[in-house]
Formats: C-alpha cells, sequence, structure tokens
C-alpha cells in the first residue's frame, strides 16, 4: 500500500508543468543553479523572479535579446528573450534602444526560465547539430523592472 501511495506522489509531481524556484544564490552562482534547474526540468520551464547582470546584448527581427555573458553562447549565459512590441515599448519608455539601454544595469525579470534548443545553420539551413541556451521569455513590459 506504501508503494501505491510513493507511486501516485510522484506520478502526480511529474505532471507539474512548472517547477517553482527555490533560493539560488548571487550572480554567476545563481545562474549556473537556474540552468541546471531549466535543465532538470526540460521540457517544462522554471518559474520565478530573477535577478540578471547584463554584460551584453542584441537584436534580430525586432526581438531584443539581453545576455548575462559576453558570448550568448557561453554555457553560463542566461539570455532574456524581449518581444519585438515590448522591446518598443521599452525604447519609448527609456528613450533609447532596448538593445543598448541594459548593458551593465542589474533587471529584474519574472517569467519562466526555459531550455531551448539553437539550431546551427548553413547557408540558411538548419543542420543536425544543435546546442541549448537558457532563455527567460518577456511578453510583457511588466515581466521587467531595472534594480540598479
Amino acid at each position: 500500500m506504501k508503494y501505491l501511495t510513493l507511486l501516485s506522489v510522484l506520478t502526480l509531481s511529474a505532471c507539474s508543468s512548472v517547477q517553482h524556484l527555490p533560493a539560488l544564490g548571487e550572480g554567476t552562482t545563481a545562474n549556473m543553479n537556474l540552468i541546471a534547474l531549466s535543465e532538470q526540468s526540460a521540457p517544462q520551464g522554471v518559474s520565478g523572479t530573477f535577478q540578471f547582470y547584463i554584460k551584453t546584448a542584441g537584436s534580430q527581427y525586432g526581438d531584443v535579446f539581453l545576455n548575462t555573458e559576453a558570448d550568448y553562447r557561453d554555457r553560463r549565459a542566461i539570455t532574456i528573450s524581449i518581444d519585438s512590441k515590448v522591446a518598443a515599448k521599452l525604447t519609448e519608455k527609456y528613450g533609447q534602444s532596448a538593445d543598448t539601454f541594459f548593458i551593465g544595469k542589474t533587471i529584474e525579470v519574472t517569467g519562466e526560465a526555459k531550455r531551448v534548443t539553437i539550431d546551427f545553420l548553413s547557408k540558411g539551413r538548419k543542420t543536425n547539430k544543435y546546442y541549448y541556451q537558457t532563455h527567460v521569455a518577456v511578453n510583457s513590459i511588466n515581466q521587467l523592472r531595472i534594480v540598479e
């Protein structure tokens, strides 16, 4: 009987779509802990409110990508992916493009950290090679605020 109860609890907990966040630490340690949690939770994500120091940024098709490491492909990097409509609102709010404004600032983001697959491309086509990144998607201006 106790095995049936244990099996039921494990099955029900495995059905949860989002894992909630325990204490992560600070700085790079917090980033690595969040990356590890998002990998363990994949394909689901880890929801919470996170603080990141932004080192670099870029944009593509109007979307803005804020990165916690100088190289966005770095294993320790977390990317804050800002939808183009939100990026436009942030530019209007701060009077500067989001891909330059947030560099060197600590931000707080509420959302879901999720492991995403990034395909390598050759001549505009996907290859069979890929790597993973941890992204937090920002689809509302209310998900993001400046800490310092």
